[in-house]
């Protein structure tokens, strides 16, 4: 079928919701013609069979408990319709349509059920009878032909998501947090598979893949699809979780008519209720939702985390609450197959902020830092912008894996893919921008020849690490009492919980010390104390300590100030930080954040990087060692960029004259 045979039948089907005008809201036409349109392509696929398994049913002793698989055989369907209604047959008695309908939703397969449930559609059959509109609804419903023979699976699947685009865009959601352009899907699986093709091309292979945030399987089906392609003998094994209900009852649809396993997909959020736990996969794809918040499962996932750490999904961090991105990653890697069991692939969908939100140290960069450290990310692919139906924002593909090839690894591969795209001939949403079968092509062989030119750069996986270290230099203060000073003291909150004769009576006291200076904090303590207690308030420790410090004045001429042990006291002032270029080493950190921290390479780089960029310049300055952290991002355009030299001024003053000549011939001929 082709893209306009498609558009026509949604087309079709979206004229019914003209007939839910004023009964509806335009936002809640999906409630009806989502599910119905479900309902008709079970029926379309079951309508060949439709005599021969009632006749079966008739045949079957009614004492038999588990009649379902010989009425299955007969449908060649994992899921039959025992009513004796088809879709057409509910018209025959327009009276009772609601009855018969009914009935006939009973009538399906428990597997079959679910999905009708999971759309709450019992409460529209009653609210489509008592404005006497079911009888209509379902009249038009019976006209479209969604058999299997006219509308394949991957077209159907092409339906759903053009019907859920145009009730996403009449209640202002996102359809995008359904559904990814196919286009892109394509892209994804021919990265996720391009070392593979020899295993794929195997008779008998069985292999599962996993999508954690599924929406209506777009992915599962393409990826389907693409293996079946490769090779007709082999087989895939698919499983889901989706969050959104609709969504969900459509995948679950979708599945269920391919004859896979629609038991595998399963309901709930991916966070707080992983409906495959303990389950390991090959492969795994998502798509998850840019930038949304999870303050709603962070009970669940902080707990985790802390209880588990690395034997849960979450030990290598977490990031900020406003964006669970790289918790799909995290759930996702901890999904994949060991190496010793042959290892995984996966590929994910993200937006920029993944490649360098988060300084070193923070859950972000901890996340990226295990990551790279244990070798797993192997590349970040560059897409155009406003590739996507709810966004125009940039994205990128990671794909990450526990089996890389000999030759990628230890490196990271960046392909920058921004340019290659063709114009959309309409606006679908924020989508402006498609990429052509020639186009998904070029960018799978520059990705598979690993070869590095204009739009691929391959680095070490050091090369995206950093030592950010702490530059300390000495604290020089002197201490005086002057009117800044006071004013100084006189807004200190501890001063000003003072009752009031206290507060002016220490003023007073420090107003007759007016000039005084005091060589060291010693000093300047034992006046502040004298002065606390001429003036009749209790001298504690932290008033003392408060006063002193608002006295205080930096001087870098006064002597430097040292703490018990001789040491200088740091500066917070003059305190800098600096990012040094992490060293090579060929060794992996798996699970020790610290341990890298310990080596005579890290220490040595931190050495000749103050030797030579800090201590020329400051030769008073040291670094501190407890404060050093390892941070990793991935500044992908940066890679890519290019430097475009201005134009030179005389050019830009002749254009600015010839375009100041025009304007005056244009006012000369307005004059006359």
């Amino acid at each position: 079928m082709s893209e306009t045979a498609i558009n026509n039948h949604a087309g079709f089907i979206w004229s019914v919701a003209d007939k839910l005008r004023g009964v509806y809201k335009p936002s809640e036409y999906g409630r009806v013609i989502l599910p119905l349109t479900v309902l008709r392509r079970l029926d379309c696929v079951l309508e060949p069979t439709k005599d021969e398994v009632l006749e079966m049913m008739a045949r079957l002793p009614s004492t038999l408990e588990n009649r379902e698989p010989v009425l299955q055989r007969v449908a060649g369907q994992p899921f039959v319709n025992t009513s004796r209604h088809t879709f057409r047959s509910l018209l025959s008695d327009s009276s009772n349509v609601t009855g018969n309908l009914r009935n006939y939703i009973a009538g399906f397969s428990e597997s079959a059920r679910d999905i009708v449930d999971k759309f709450n559609f019992d409460v529209q059959i009653d609210r489509l009878d008592e404005h006497n509109l079911l009888y209509l609804v379902v009249s038009m419903f019976v006209d479209i032909d969604l058999s299997p023979e006219t509308v394949s699976d991957l077209e159907m699947g092409y339906l759903y998501e053009e019907l859920i685009r145009k009730f996403s865009e009449l209640s202002n959601e996102t359809a995008g947090e359904h559904f990814t352009p196919r286009e892109v899907i394509r892209l994804m699986v021919n990265l996720l598979f391009i070392d593979d093709d020899e295993l794929l091309t195997r008779p008998g292979v069985v292999k599962t893949l996993l999508d954690p945030a599924c929406g209506t399987g777009g992915m599962l089906s393409v990826a389907e699809d693409h293996l079946r392609r490769l090779n007709p003998q082999a087989r895939l094994k698919v499983f889901g979780q989706e969050l959104n209900a609709e969504t969900y009852a459509t995948c679950r649809a979708d599945m269920l008519i391919k004859g896979q396993e629609a038991s595998n997909i399963r309901f709930g959020n991916s966070f707080d209720n992983d409906q495959h736990d303990g389950e390991r996969f090959d492969y795994l794809l998502a798509n998850p939702p840019f930038g949304v918040e999870w303050k709603m499962v962070a009970e669940t996932v902080k707990g985790e985390h802390r209880s588990s750490g690395f034997a849960g999904r979450f030990g290598a961090g977490l990031p900020r609450i406003n964006d669970g991105s790289f918790l799909f990653l995290q759930h996702m890697i901890s999904k994949m197959k060991p190496a010793s069991d042959g290892g995984a692939r996966l590929a994910i969908v993200f937006n920029g902020s993944p490649l360098f939100t988060g300084g070193a140290g923070s859950g972000e960069s901890e996340i990226r830092r295990w990551i790279i450290e244990n070798d797993m990310l192997e590349a970040v692919v560059a897409l155009p912008d406003q590739l996507f139906y709810n966004t125009g924002i940039s994205t990128y593909f990671w794909v990450v894996t526990n089996r890389k090839t000999a030759r990628r690894r230890g490196k990271i591969q960046l392909v920058d893919a921004r340019d290659i795209f063709t114009k959309t001939r309409k606006s679908l949403g924020q989508k402006r921008k498609e990429l052509s079968v020639a186009q998904i092509d070029e960018i799978a062989r520059l990705y598979g020849s690993f070869e590095e030119g204009p739009l691929v750069k391959i680095f070490p996986n050091e090369a995206f690490g950093f030592l950010r270290i702490t530059v300390e230099r000495p604290l020089q203060l002197r201490w005086e009492i002057t009117n800044d000073t006071l004013l100084a003291v006189e807004s200190l909150k501890a001063v000003g919980k003072l009752d009031a004769s206290q507060r002016e009576a220490l003023l007073d006291a420090l107003r007759e010390r007016l000039g005084n200076s005091f060589a060291t904090e010693k000093l300047a303590k034992a006046a502040m104390s004298e002065a606390l207690e001429s003036a009749g308030i209790d001298k504690t420790t932290a008033l003392v300590k408060a006063v002193v410090e608002a006295i205080a004045v930096r001087d870098p001429k006064a002597p430097i100030n040292t703490d018990r042990s001789g040491n200088p006291k740091p500066d917070p002032n003059l305190r800098d930080h600096e990012n040094i270029p992490l060293p090579p080493m060929n060794v992996t950190f798996e699970h020790d954040p610290t341990a890298r921290l310990k080596t005579i390479e890290y220490r040595t780089a931190i050495d000749d990087y103050m030797e030579t960029e800090v201590l020329p310049y400051l030769p008073d300055a040291w670094h501190d060692p407890t404060k050093t952290k390892i941070g990793y991002e991935i500044p992908l355009t940066r890679h890519f960029y290019t430097y475009t030299p201005p134009r030179p001024l005389s050019e830009i003053n002749a254009e600015i004259k010839t375009l100041e000549a025009e304007i005056q011939t244009l006012l000369s001929e307005v004059s006359e």
